[in-house]
């Protein structure tokens, strides 16, 4: 079962439509779509499709080094970030993970799958889901804590919430002075660029920051993400990648995604614009809360006494598909995660609710 929303195939199927027409609000990608450089590079890159790829994302790596500021070898590209998340228990010998949460389920599976101890720490719903990033540093203080890791997600999926870089870098520095990896995934973070980390790498050298292509460049489809760290960690990591694991148009297309800068203009000066919009067309709705969110998607809270399934069922009979949240540990029950789209779409999908609820 696919708990992370995005499976439009799935529903196309059980309810006999056609993908295109459904509206997914399930799934947080950029309202705009992808790059129109971006689909000019894949179609180039076809073009190629008779040759391996190259291992080493070598031009798309560097590429990323230059626009962070570090070196090459510091730089590792996989098949989405949840293929680097995936192989970091092992590469970095991880036996005890702190993972801050409510959050994406990958680190702790990852974790698990490895056969290491996932100790959770939850955020708390009465402090607006806020990432108890303070918590964490007490935690990492004790003596007595086994912990080799922590992962945070920043801003938070699927609660939308973001602290200061300052708060992140007290996390990193308290688990470096422990010897532990901190690994942060700022997949959001191009929708608050302040917020990251990333360029403060040369000061923690057991620091991870794993970004994606999949969000804010909306190109879910292709898989690809990348990891930034210290380059023996990088080095520790590729040894278990798969040989290309990163194919040829995708490797275009994230090269011409990341050059587009008036398309990452264009995308953050919407998503400022339209995601007050919707949360305020969303809270007028009786009974509904609605929390601020720094990333292009929304944490709703229904009604008290709504029936979730019925409502949620009521929207994808409408074609429109938003996240369950019941199933992420920490959150309220009756909560849905609705991802920002376009002016026209989200109308709809607020009258459809209003429609549900009453």
């Amino acid at each position: 079962m696919n708990h992370h929303g995005g499976n439009i195939y799935a529903v196309a199927r059980e309810t006999g439509r056609s993908p295109g027409h459904l509206v997914d609000f399930s799934a947080s990608i950029n309202p705009l779509g992808p790059s129109r450089r971006a689909l000019r590079a894949l179609i180039s890159g076809l073009r190629f499709a008779a040759h391996y790829p190259d291992p080493d994302c070598t031009v798309l790596r560097e590429a990323l080094a230059g626009r962070h500021a570090v070196r090459p070898e510091q730089v590792l590209i996989g098949n989405g970030s949840s293929e680097l998340i995936a192989l970091l228990p092992r590469s970095l010998s991880i036996s005890c993970g702190l993972v801050i949460g409510p959050t994406f389920s990958e680190y702790a599976r990852a974790i698990d799958l490895h056969g290491a101890t996932v100790i959770p720490l939850s955020a708390n719903r009465n402090e607006r889901y806020r990432p108890p990033v303070k918590e964490a540093i007490e935690v990492l203080r004790r003596p007595s804590a086994a912990i080799d890791a922590v992962f945070l997600c920043h801003p938070n999926s699927p609660t939308g919430q973001a602290v200061d870089s300052d708060d992140v870098c007290a996390l990193v520095e308290a688990a470096n002075r422990r010897r532990a990896w901190a690994i942060i995934d700022e997949t959001f973070v191009e929708y608050c660029e302040e917020r990251s980390v990333l360029s403060r790498l040369a000061a923690f050298s057991r620091m991870i920051v794993l970004r994606s292509f999949t969000k804010f460049y909306a190109l879910p489809g292709l898989r690809i993400g990348y990891a930034a760290g210290h380059e023996d960690v990088m080095r520790r990591i590729r040894a278990l990648l798969p040989p290309w694991s990163v194919n040829t148009p995708a490797q275009h297309a994230a090269l011409a995604s990341l050059e587009d800068i008036p398309y990452a203009r264009r995308s953050r000066s919407f998503m400022e614009r339209e995601r007050p919009r919707l949360m305020q067309a969303l809270a007028a709705i009786p009974g509904v809360t609605v929390y601020p969110a720094a990333a292009n998607f929304l944490l709703v809270e229904l009604p008290c006494g709504s029936r979730t399934g019925r409502i949620i069922h009521h929207l994808r009979e409408k074609g429109l598909l938003v996240r369950d949240c019941s199933s992420v540990s920490g959150i309220s029950e009756g909560t849905i995660r609705i991802a920002v789209r376009s002016a026209a779409e989200n109308l709809r999908l607020v009258r459809a609710l209003q429609q549900a609820i009453a």
